[in-house]
């Protein structure tokens, strides 16, 4: 990225800019929720959309000046129904949230009130911290139930259906931040119309995946879609609500005025360029490549004695127990990041470790697919991740290995 004006004006900011883009160029990320924008979003995301203030939804504006942002944000409005292929009649959208967190919670606070039951999948079962957590205010402003995996790392319908008609929450969340397995979500649907509730479906990790045809569609069954913007979607860091059009009254004012002001629309500028993206074969070839990649990389990791949680993937990451080989997710973390390899430590499903230091370690294709990468590379990286879980002293040896690939496979 060329940064001359910056360096000229803070070189200091220049200089912590430049690292970090070494540290990526010369890594392998391997974080599940991180990928890659192209150069056209990112130059997007710098435009002069970041000057505007423009409170209230399009056309209903408290400023002046709002001419061309009303026709920026309806555009991307249209070009998120034409990219989930869902009917402008049926469905409502707003690109106003500024991240997914917020976004869960302006829908929780539009169709519930405080106190009202939620179930969502725990935590450490591969849950999200807003959809529920106790140290969230989703989990502390609602009441909340839990559902559990099996003792193989699925979802289980029937005991989930027991769980909500026992319960009977007023909204069930499903969509989840290191579920490995495909989502049924006409499944859920029956169980929350069984249940008298309503059904969000978070799929900030799988959207790209649902647009390239990968992943089922959320689509007709849920009654409210939240997703972030950039995992495998690949735009800014933003984030959409996409709800029923009866329900838009209800949700759309706990995003403007209730939980924020303005929105970012340098963000929302960028994530149209992202979701014009979005519709081109090229975008469909690399979400299949995604999971070809995790597929291989899991079947490499097995190969290598690694327990894979559920025993594999059908989407884009995977979540490994360390348990068998003896070190912790956050020891792993550390080796692997000593020898260029970027993960993320993770709780697994009924970890008897704590969370800042848990059994295990969540890893996912979409940056390395992005990159080029492909599923010669993934054999390859599973080897690495054998050696420098099973001998430390290899770190040193790995990295300068490590440097070498990502020479061959820069980031765009």
């Amino acid at each position: 990225m060329e940064i001359k004006i910056i360096r000229k004006k803070d070189s200091k900011i220049a200089n912590l800019i430049e690292k970090e883009e070494k540290r990526h160029q010369e890594t392998l990320n391997l974080v599940a929720s991180e990928n890659y924008p192209s150069k056209a979003v990112r130059e997007a995301l710098s435009s002069i959309f970041v000057v505007k203030y423009s409170e209230g939804r399009p056309y209903k504006r408290y400023y002046g000046g709002t001419k061309n942002i009303d026709k920026l944000e309806t555009l991307v409005e249209e070009r998120v129904k034409k990219v989930f292929r869902i009917n402008s009649k049926k469905w409502a959208v707003n690109v106003q949230p500024y991240s997914g967190s917020p976004a869960n919670y302006a829908v929780l606070r539009g169709l519930l009130a405080p106190g009202d039951k939620i179930m969502s999948l725990a935590l450490p079962h591969g849950g999200h911290l807003s959809q529920g957590a106790k140290v969230s205010l989703s989990g502390q402003d609602f009441e909340v139930v839990n559902y559990l995996l099996d003792k193989n790392g699925f979802l289980d319908y029937k005991e989930i259906e027991k769980l909500a008609k026992a319960e009977k929450p007023q909204l069930i969340i499903t969509g989840y931040s290191a579920y490995p397995r495909k989502i049924n979500f006409q499944k859920f649907a029956q169980i929350a119309k069984k249940a008298e509730a309503y059904l969000l479906a978070d799929i900030a990790h799988i959207a790209g995946l649902v647009i390239g045809g990968v992943h089922p569609n959320p689509f007709p069954f849920a009654d409210v879609v939240t997703t972030t913007t950039h995992k495998t979607l690949r735009g800014p860091r933003g984030a959409i609500i996409i709800c029923r059009e009866n329900l838009k009254d209800k949700i759309f004012p706990k995003v403007f005025p209730g939980i924020q002001g303005g929105p970012h629309n340098q963000t929302i500028c960028a994530l149209g360029v992202a979701l014009k993206e979005a519709q081109t074969a090229q975008f469909k070839r690399y979400t299949r490549q995604i999971v070809e990649n995790a597929k291989t990389l899991a079947k490499g990791l097995k190969k290598y004695n690694f327990n894979l949680i559920s025993g594999g993937t059908d989407n884009h990451l995977i979540l490994i127990d360390l348990t068998n080989k003896e070190i912790s997710g956050k020891e792993a973390q550390d080796l692997l990041e000593k020898s260029g390899i970027i993960v993320n430590k993770n709780s697994i499903p009924y970890d008897q470790r704590r969370p800042f230091d848990p059994s295990g370690i969540r890893i996912g294709t979409p940056a390395l697919t992005t990159r080029g990468m492909k599923e010669k590379e993934m054999k390859k990286i599973a080897s690495w991740i054998n050696e420098v879980i099973s001998n430390s002293r290899s770190c040193l040896r790995i990295k300068k290995e490590v440097k070498k690939l990502c020479k061959k496979f820069p980031i765009p």
